[in-house]
């Protein structure tokens, strides 16, 4: 009792806003991430028509920088423990900065393609950073709650690529008629990315590094001064180093055990479990809204301007739900979250499902008849909802909180990796799945996914609400028999 009074205490104490402010600065990789994954959304009909592609080859585009994503997040892990996380954070930033005028700038599909592949390594690395640096850097009774951040930076980063999308394409009366300088309004929804990218470069020049990255090169007080601006009065800073060299003493101990090599199938059933995580929460399908939304709503009965503000509208609804998650997260839990979330988004997809059967015309020309247009229209909204209070934030939390110390960064990487691959998988799949099966095929498969998901937390997902970082090696370890 004593003990969550003291947390209430810490948690309101004003040296923590320097942590909020650090967290905040280590999300913005996640609003590159965010706006990366959806400026395309308004692009593709008009990417589409420029370079003449069939629906195969324009998801293609539309999905290969997930592959790149994918590259970065494995990547990022492994650079991380060698360089730092403030100077891999610059490497994206930089490697975005660059994709985002080549893209804009392209001359060709296969150019195209190429800076969406680089700009993708940089949104990966991004992807694996923050989250590890938050945990890091987080006192334990706020982590869920500045872990989120970066799930809000997501969505914030959704909103401002779908936002400026329809700016461009309103005022200039199409997404392929010229806007500025006279080129087309697609090509400036990526090049005004280089905003965000800046931002983000400068920051992470900013920022002090990670504790336990200056702990494992052998400088103990400068940690020391890092956990000071960061931990209230109660909380003692030397204390937390001693407690992060005792594991990295113990990892030393224990360098056999530093892979991720174990008895399931190959891995260890912690890594297991972050990997599908990952895979669960893309193949609920929940890029498809965002990546296609502006087609799909067309689909529905929109007209290209009509769409694009329903997928506005929904991007916001993403944002404000995000904040539900932020509340509840440390005092709920999250297991509880994310079993609501599953439960929620099988319903919605169903119902999706369901009202596309309805769905009349050739499948390059579908409409929804009566009500089923609004029907389909509310159920998309409440899935993003279900998603966004859910399983869009809780899986970064955990991803990045829920490993070993000894294998964090290199498992977050690779269930990052692993969440950008399913992520290209659904969204690759989705314009051949929607030409030969309509909506309801791959809407009535997220559904079954996200049916399947509510079981996997229910079995596997451990529950890490206040625990710290330094003492989630002995909560894996108690779970790995139930694991197993």
């Amino acid at each position: 009792m004593a003990q969550s009074a003291a947390g209430s205490a810490q948690e309101r104490h004003p040296d923590h806003n320097k942590a909020v402010a650090l967290a905040v600065a280590a999300a913005v990789g996640g609003f590159l991430f965010g706006f990366d994954s959806s400026v395309i959304n308004g692009a593709v009909d008009a990417i589409e028509d420029t370079f003449e592609l069939n629906a195969t080859l324009t998801g293609f585009a539309v999905a290969v920088a997930l592959l790149g994503c994918a590259f970065g997040a494995w990547a990022g892990g492994r650079l991380a423990d060698r360089w730092g996380r403030p100077r891999v954070m610059l490497l994206g930033a930089i490697l975005f900065f660059v994709s985002s005028l080549g893209s804009g700038f392209a001359f060709a599909v296969w150019d195209l393609i190429f800076w969406r592949i680089v700009g993708g390594i940089g949104i990966g690395i991004a992807s694996v950073i923050a989250p590890a640096y938050i945990a890091e850097i987080a006192p334990a009774a706020m982590r869920g709650r500045l872990g989120s951040l970066q799930q809000l930076a997501i969505t914030l980063g959704i909103f401002a690529a779908l936002l400026s999308d329809a700016l461009f394409a309103n005022l200039s009366g199409g997404a392929n008629e010229p806007s500025l300088f006279g080129l087309a309004a697609w090509r400036w929804m990526f090049i005004v990315a280089v905003i965000p990218a800046t931002v983000y470069g400068v920051l992470a020049m900013r920022i002090p590094e990670s504790p336990r990255y200056l702990v494992a090169e052998g400088r103990p007080d400068e940690a020391v001064k890092v956990l000071s601006r960061v931990l209230g009065p109660d909380e003692d800073p030397r204390a937390r180093v001693r407690d992060i060299e005792k594991t990295i003493e113990t990892d030393k101990a224990l360098a056999d055990q530093a892979s991720l090599r174990g008895p399931t199938l190959g891995l260890l059933p912690i890594v297991w479990v972050g990997i599908l995580l990952s895979v669960f929460q893309q193949f609920v399908g929940i890029n498809v809204i965002f990546y296609y939304s502006t087609t799909l709503w067309q689909a529905v009965g929109f007209d290209e301007s009509d769409s694009f503000i329903v997928s506005v509208f929904t991007s916001v609804t993403n944002v404000v739900v995000t904040f539900i998650a932020i509340a509840l997260i440390d005092k709920v839990g999250r297991r509880p979250i994310l079993l609501t979330g599953s439960l929620g988004m099988t319903a919605m997809l169903g119902v999706m499902a369901l009202a596309f059967t309805q769905s009349v015309g050739p499948s390059d020309d579908v409409t929804l008849p009566g009500a089923w247009g609004p029907i389909a229209l509310v159920a998309a909204n409440l899935f993003v909802v279900f998603f966004g209070a859910s399983w869009g934030p809780l899986v970064w939390v955990l991803l990045g909180e829920m490993f070993p110390n000894r294998i964090r960064a290199v498992a977050l990487g690779v269930a990052a990796a692993c969440q950008w691959i399913a992520n290209f998988l659904i969204t690759v799949s989705f314009p051949p799945m929607l030409a030969a099966f309509g909506a309801t095929g791959p809407y009535l498969m997220y559904a079954v996914f996200a049916a399947l998901s509510f079981f996997f937390v229910l079995w596997k997902v451990p529950e890490t609400k206040g625990v710290e970082l330094e003492d989630m090696q002995g909560k894996t370890r108690q779970r790995k028999p139930r694991s197993a």
